[in-house]
């Protein structure tokens, strides 16, 4: 009788090791060794043909790839972050909270594409991806739904029903007959992308693979997962709010910077081809402490809104709330502003929320987060149509921000009439409708800003 061989895989890392130990002497984490059954096992049947299993060298010259042109789709928004369509061959990984909307995004790709997909579900059944399917879109095409969580299985029906795009929701209830481990451990979602992995480099055949994510907010299993796969989507935002944004981590086939926004709604979820227009209220009246900043996303000009409240506090430690603003970067700004400029709020709450609930790392922003929290504090009001787009230095300075040109022209096309930067800004042409005033310290911002708005 053959002896089983087993060894112990830390869940977190996927390092093996020979015992069972407390801590993972690779990554350091306490009590994630699990032991797991290693079986040698014959190579996969992929049911190719035996040139497509055979490999040799080519010269780059003699490399034919306009055969191969990129799939596209109806879905503009994913067509740009993944630079220009989806490769032949590829492998893409699309990680993302629980409910935030990957499987219906896909699912909508599947119906929406003209061309045979292979839609593979371990999670729900044929008769619910039927129910989804009839909200989002009622022309079907040639998309298949096949529930399965074998890959051997699924790499059959691959070769009988021969789509040209197959989607995997999700990697993480995988199983295959190499390793005997429970769905979900390192070594099955490792051999499990692996096999995908040379399906998909044999037969050009591309490949979406969703993945859940861990608490600290990566994606579950190794982290080889992510070297081995060409491109790693993150579809973010938050479940309470209605945009989403899709953006790229890794891409071989073109930029990360790029991103895609969506808006979810009852039939699945619309692309936003303009999100300044959303995330701009169209409020008439003047508030107090709402201010525009004229951000950048990937290479995307985006006019935002931000909302400060700055309050007394009740109670005797003052409080820094932010919403899609990064808390460290708040009170950076909150000292600047008492250092520099004079104004005591460390005794005031201050708030500070972007709309839409994105979350923007723009140092753009700053400048916008002032002139709120101070529209806040004095309760006067921004005069309407003004924008911001300058970062601020721990002396008080006004800092050049990058993509100046792009933040300008965005600005002018959606009607705003003054734009603020910093003299440091190379600007290469002058706008013909938008009226560009440049300061080079905080103070002067304060001291002309709120002159103008009434208070001396």
């Amino acid at each position: 009788m053959a002896v089983l061989k087993t060894s112990y895989c830390c869940q977190n890392c996927g390092a093996k090791h020979s015992k069972w130990l407390g801590q993972c002497s690779s990554c350091k984490e306490w009590n994630t060794l699990v032991e797991e059954v290693i079986k040698k096992s014959s190579k996969v049947d992929l049911g190719l043909s035996n040139d497509q299993l055979k490999s040799r060298a080519l010269l780059v010259n003699d490399i034919d790839f306009e055969k191969d042109p990129r799939l596209l789709i109806q879905d503009k928004e994913l067509n740009r972050v993944l630079g220009g369509g989806i490769v032949p061959g590829s492998l893409v990984l699309i990680g993302g909270e629980p409910g935030i909307g990957k499987s219906t995004l896909l699912l909508q790709i599947s119906l929406e594409i003209k061309n045979k997909v292979l839609y593979v579900t371990g999670e729900e059944s044929q008769q619910q991806i039927r129910r989804r399917a009839n909200r989002i879109n009622n022309d079907f095409n040639q998309c298949y739904i096949l529930n399965e969580t074998n890959v051997e299985t699924i790499i059959s029906q691959i070769n009988a029903i021969k789509p040209e795009l197959v989607i995997i929701d999700s990697i993480q209830t995988l199983q295959t007959d190499i390793i005997e481990s429970s769905p979900g451990s390192v070594s099955q979602i490792k051999e499990s992308a692996s096999q995908f992995l040379n399906y998909s480099k044999k037969t050009n055949l591309p490949v979406f693979l969703v993945g859940h994510i861990t608490k600290d907010g990566g994606i579950a299993g190794p982290k080889i997962l992510e070297h081995m796969v060409d491109v790693v989507l993150q579809f973010e935002g938050d479940r309470n709010n209605i945009y989403r944004i899709l953006r790229a981590k890794k891409n071989r086939f073109g930029s990360t910077a790029e991103i895609g926004i969506y808006e979810m709604l009852n039939n699945g979820l619309r692309q936003v081809t303009n999100p300044s227009e959303l995330l701009i209220s169209n409020n008439k009246t003047p508030l107090s402490g709402n201010a525009t900043a004229s951000t950048i996303e990937g290479i995307r000009p985006i006019m935002i809104e931000v909302q400060a409240l700055v309050s007394s506090a009740v109670y005797g430690t003052p409080q820094r709330s932010t919403t899609g603003f990064n808390a460290k970067r708040l009170n950076m700004l909150l000292a600047v502003l008492e250092k520099r400029a004079g104004f005591k709020l460390g005794s005031k709450d201050v708030f500070l929320n972007i709309t839409g609930g994105i979350k923007i790392e723009d140092p753009a922003m700053d400048l916008a987060v002032v002139a709120a929290i101070l529209s806040s504090n004095f309760n006067i009001p921004l005069q309407k149509r003004i924008c911001f787009a300058a970062e601020i230095g721990l002396s008080g300075e006004l800092r050049s921000v990058p993509k100046i040109d792009q933040r300008i022209n965005e600005a002018e096309k959606l009607g705003f009439k003054i734009l603020i930067v910093s003299e440091a800004a190379k600007i290469s042409f002058v706008p013909k409708k938008l009226k560009i005033i440049s300061y080079s310290r905080i103070e002067d911002l304060i001291k002309n800003l709120f002159k103008e708005q009434g208070l001396e």
